[in-house]
């Protein structure tokens, strides 16, 4: 009892705890909290001492908690959730003076225009906050994040957004195609026959659980495209075309980035592709908070003067 007293849970370990819980690895929950391999360490050893539990033990397919540790968590992310409530200004927020953290999670497809336009008003408005941007990967459960306080707000162009969850609509994006300015398709102009036999780099499937846009509108229309390629990252993809014949299909915005940046061409998709409409996700643990308005109002307003 002494050893526990000497060393109380504080929001730090408490938030190590959750993420370590959830994510079954030491190495993931650095690169999330963005420390390192030996701190998360160091954070397990002393929750271990103080909570006389083992929390995560090694089995054949890797780290799984501890029975304890599952009846700790509910208790710890309540515990947060609380604690966030505290640090929240309930009356008003002052950007200019705040050190607050928010976490944002997008998806690597996001309008590179729009974030960085978000980021610059962000760190002009907030100097002294800090702002976490989380690349959200396949089946990534971002409704419990946002309701157990690891994220305050998820981007991203679901076909059907979450009824639980609040809801603001960002901007529309155009669909296009992405091609080497050496590609004879280029110059020719792309047809559909040219289209479907094509080569095609893919991005790999973002929820495990939905079709993606593209995927569902060729279903829809009974074609099928030559996938060659399958990338896990989206802003791989334009550095690929530079000496290919390929194709990367994708929205507007982010072809025109790189097209400017890697000197490739944009061409109009002789597929048509509804538009991608990207929305703001935000769960009531902080619809009401001042600082987090504020957060999804410059979000809101670089959608429109990205559009």
């Amino acid at each position: 009892m002494a050893n526990r007293l000497k060393e109380p849970l504080d929001t730090y370990l408490l938030r190590v705890l959750c993420l370590l819980l959830s994510e079954r690895s030491v190495s993931r929950t650095a690169i999330r909290m963005n420390q390192s391999q030996p701190a998360i360490s160091a954070a397990l050893k002393k929750l271990r001492e103080i909570l006389d539990d083992a929390l995560l033990v090694r089995e054949k397919g890797g780290m799984v908690p501890t029975e304890r540790a599952l009846e700790l968590l509910p208790h710890a992310r309540s515990a947060l959730v609380e604690i966030d409530k505290l640090t929240q200004e309930p009356a008003s927020f002052d950007a200019a003076s705040s050190k607050q953290q928010f976490r944002v999670g997008a998806p690597d497809y996001m309008a590179p225009l729009f974030t960085a336009i978000a980021v610059a008003r962000f760190h002009r408005e907030a100097p002294q906050a800090q702002l976490s941007l989380q690349v959200m990967g396949p089946d990534y459960d971002f409704e419990d994040a946002l309701a157990q306080g690891e994220l305050d707000i998820v981007i991203g162009n679901w076909p059907e957004p979450p009824e639980r969850m609040h809801l603001a609509r960002l901007l529309d994006d155009d669909i296009v195609c992405l091609v080497s300015s050496d590609n004879p398709l280029a110059k020719k102009g792309l047809s559909k026959e040219d289209y479907l036999e094509a080569g095609h780099i893919v991005p790999m499937r973002y929820s495990l659980s939905q079709r993606g846009m593209i995927e569902s509108r060729l279903a829809s229309l009974r074609e099928k495209r030559r996938e060659v390629i399958a990338v896990q990252s989206f802003s791989l993809a334009p550095y690929l075309l530079q000496k290919t014949n390929l194709i990367f299909t994708t929205s507007e915005h982010f072809a025109r980035f790189y097209a400017d940046q890697l000197g490739l061409t944009i061409l109009p998709s002789p597929i048509d592709y509804p538009q991608m409409r990207f929305y703001q996700l935000w769960h009531d643990r902080t619809h009401h908070s001042p600082a987090h308005r504020w957060l999804r109002k410059l979000f809101s307003d670089a959608g429109r003067q990205v559009q």
